[in-house]
């Protein structure tokens, strides 16, 4: 079993975001598990999982059909993007490995620059570059800066194709990862230095939180900020931690917090340990919890 985990440089047309979950879902043994859009960051995350292959079958259908769907020379948010298909990381599940998806991964990619001459960079444990780890490196200056420096800086050419990018569909981002949380958090105030200064302060490559990284964006049509975070991972930060922290820093100026976000899905240890961390119990593990005794035995009964 593989998730796989798709952002879309589109979130406010609900009919093509509707054409990419069909175009994932076409292929047997691929589930949909959730979807989520957002029209200020103006991007869309499709969850989906299933056996090894048809994963890496949706993932590229997914591609083809951003690629028809989706023109970046006109699309706009808060997001930062290089893509139609933004990004596309690969995430073990049970009875697969971390190198498992980095070989899908690797064929995804290139059968997606042979077959729709989409450009491709690799990242995170896929990577072919250990500057090109960090997603955040990769997608520096985004496509609009990308598609100018791919062409005279060989250091940001693609992994595979190039050096221009698509010019409609950009590039994409693939990747092969353990399970990330992203989680936002979105304060009562429209001044977006309360949440870029937040997020300077908690994100782990400014000295702050490990294993959290985090962008503070604006979210005008709902008169917001955003503390915008992945949590790489949620074993060394835990979600308790980072909106404690966060509600710590936002109070401090003066500003309350609005609610928070989960998109896409999260392990059930992630919510088993953050619950235990607001309410200290120091004496919690997966063990307390019935519905874990519950799985187990019915396994063992099979």
């Amino acid at each position: 079993m593989v998730e796989c985990v798709p952002n879309f440089s589109e979130g406010r047309n609900a009919a093509t975001v509707d054409s990419l979950e069909r175009a994932i879902g076409s292929v047997p043994g691929t589930m949909v598990l959730h979807r989520t859009s957002d029209i200020d960051h103006n991007r869309s995350v499709i969850t989906f999982a299933g056996e090894a292959r048809s994963v890496a079958e949706s993932a590229f259908r997914a591609a083809a059909a951003a690629q028809q769907l989706i023109d970046l020379r006109s699309h706009s948010g808060v997001h930062p993007r290089v893509g139609a298909l933004d990004v596309l990381p690969f995430v073990p599940l049970e009875g697969s490995t971390l190198g498992d998806c980095i070989e899908l991964a690797h064929e995804t990619g290139e059968r997606i620059w042979r077959k729709l001459g989409i450009p491709v960079y690799f990242y995170e444990a896929a990577a072919h570059r250990p500057e090109r780890r960090k997603l955040e490196d990769v997608r520096r200056g985004q496509f609009e800066g990308l598609r100018e420096m791919a062409l005279v800086d060989e250091s940001r050419k693609p992994d595979i194709g190039g050096p221009s990018l698509h010019p409609s569909a950009g590039a994409v981002i693939v990747g092969a990862r353990k399970f990330l949380i992203a989680f936002n958090i979105n304060l009562q105030t429209e001044d977006l230095r309360v949440a870029q200064e937040i997020a300077r302060r908690i994100r782990a490559s400014s000295g702050g939180l490990p294993a959290v990284k985090a962008l503070g964006l604006a979210l005008p049509s709902r008169g917001l900020v955003q503390v915008s975070m992945n949590l790489t991972d949620f074993e060394e930060t835990g979600l308790d931690t980072v909106y404690e922290t966060v509600a710590r820093l936002a109070a401090e100026r003066g500003v309350a917090v609005e609610e928070s976000e989960l998109i896409g899905l999260m392990p059930r240890q992630a919510i088993e340990r953050a619950a235990a961390g607001f309410l200290k119990l120091g004496t919690f593990d997966g063990q307390r919890v019935v519905e874990n005794w519950l799985e187990a035995l019915r396994i063992r009964r099979a």
